[in-house]
């Protein structure tokens, strides 16, 4: 596909950044776009490499058809390279900006360290998408009667949104927030993705009959119960939103926060509504002048460090429980797997300072108030090494571990033991279904994205939400013509 010798001939090029004292500055993405000639460049660069392992079970989890698009692209069509796109991937737009880019880690030439440049050539089609009038709806052509309601309008409640509604049902989808989006509008700052890629999807899916009904919060506001009398279907997207617990002793310091307050305050400010939401209701937190020390090494972690410097955060330091790790990984060991390397984030790279195989031993403070955190060195088992302690200076300090399944408020305690729930490796408790049917069982109630398979990507939840909404079809119709 592409460019057969395309990648002996043409050097791995990406999106270029805005210098980090630029972009401090303001909230929007600093991302400078290629031209079309430098995109058909990199997707001439796609290899004929025989068995991509770039989408499938090492890569991508939507399957997007990585070398057909790359050669279409490649060959100036993009208008089939975006039909293509469509095909597998109800919102490139999304993944284009704000995936890891598993594929790339799984393309063949990553033996090399030189991978195509998937996630640019992606995020180019999908923009040039709506350049070329096909972000439009499609409304269907036959209305089959039946009623589907979606709990939840996050990625995973979008996508099964979209695609129940274009195969002729009726859709709801109940938001307890003031507009949809779930933790893509609330949780991920506006430097990563501006939420205009998100009203646009709405939109065009308005247009193709969804129905939105914000504010809602099912399970509080209004019964599942209530929703199956008016519904032949509900499923439940609610995501995983329970802040893993740290057991940091000082937690409750003012001045400590979990990181979700936090980020979504942040972006209520920049969208222009008010800072208090539903379910991260907290006095405003701002980082301006203050020392910050953000706990966990994650992209959640990653977008606290951003936001601060943003809002003037005199220094940030971020801890990580994890050795640092190593700056190449052993590609015949790990490959075509996702790798565990030195990797710096856009966020980190800004200004960060960040301490690796240190654990978070307390939050420190005077008269209620936070000084510092202390903290020590741990050995290979993350146990505390003595005599290592040392405290930093902290005026503000953000919990960012991870979540532990959906809240127990709503829809899991309407139904208690009626629906059935799993601990997973991580110790987070997520509703029991398979990723075949996605039943759970609460008869007529179906689940899919992060509240069933736990925390994760962006692009599991819209892959999850695609096969939910083939298996809801089918519940429904006998069968389906939706693919998973």
């Amino acid at each position: 596909m592409g460019k057969v010798t395309g990648f002996l001939e043409i050097d791995r090029q990406v999106h270029k950044y805005q210098p980090a004292s630029d972009r401090i500055r303001h909230f929007r993405e600093f991302t400078l776009p290629m031209s079309d000639k430098e995109v058909e460049k990199q997707a001439a660069r796609c290899m004929d490499c025989g068995i991509p392992y770039c989408h499938g079970p090492t890569g991508c989890p939507v399957h997007n058809q990585i070398p057909d698009w790359n050669d279409l692209v490649y060959n100036g069509d993009w208008d089939e390279a975006i039909r293509n796109l469509h095909s597998t991937n109800n919102f490139p737009e999304w993944t284009g900006r704000i995936c890891p880019a598993p594929c790339e880690e799984a393309c063949t030439l990553n033996l090399e360290d030189i991978p195509v440049a998937i996630k640019t050539v992606e995020q180019a089609i999908a923009d040039k998408a709506y350049e070329a009038g096909f972000v439009r709806p499609y409304p269907p052509e036959h209305k089959t009667g039946k009623s589907v309601a979606i709990i939840g309008s996050g990625p995973a409640g979008m996508a099964a949104a979209q695609q129940l509604g274009r195969a002729g049902h009726r859709v709801h989808v109940y938001e307890r927030e003031s507009k949809p989006g779930g933790l893509m509008r609330y949780g991920i700052p506006d430097f990563k993705i501006e939420k205009h890629y998100i009203d646009r999807r709405i939109e065009q899916m308005q247009g193709e009959g969804v129905t939105f009904h914000c504010g809602v919060n099912v399970g509080v506001d209004k019964s599942v119960e209530e929703l199956f009398g008016e519904h032949d279907a509900v499923l439940y997207c609610g995501g995983s939103e329970r802040p893993r617990p740290a057991g940091i002793p000082g937690a409750d310091l003012e001045g400590v926060h979990d990181a979700m307050p936090y980020l979504v305050q942040q972006n209520r400010r920049v969208g222009g509504e008010d800072i208090q939401s539903v379910a991260w209701a907290a006095d405003p937190i701002l980082a301006g002048g203050n020392h910050v020390v953000v706990v966990g090494g994650g992209d959640t972690a990653s977008d606290c460090v951003g936001t601060a410097f943003r809002q003037g955060a005199v220094r940030v330091t971020q801890l990580d429980i994890r050795p640092r790790p190593p700056e190449k990984e052993d590609k015949l060991a790990v490959w075509p797997y996702w790798a565990t390397k030195m990797r710096t984030s856009s966020s980190q790279a800004e200004g960060a300072e960040r301490e690796f195989q240190v654990a978070t031993l307390e939050f420190v403070g005077e008269d209620g108030v936070l000084t510092g955190v202390k903290c020590c060195q741990v050995d290979e088992k993350r146990k505390p090494i003595a005599g290592t302690e040392f405290v930093i200076r902290a005026d503000l300090a953000f919990i960012a571990i991870g979540f532990s399944g959906p809240l127990e408020t709503g829809v899991l305690s309407e139904f208690g033991e009626r629906l059935k729930t799993d601990v997973d490796r991580r110790n987070s408790v997520n509703v029991n279904a398979n990723d075949r049917d996605y039943k759970t069982s609460v008869d007529k109630l179906f689940t899919a994205g992060d509240v069933r398979r736990g925390q994760s990507l962006v692009v599991w939840a819209i892959r999850e939400g695609r096969q939910a909404a083939r298996a809801v079809d089918e519940f429904l119709m006998g069968s389906s013509v939706l693919p998973r």
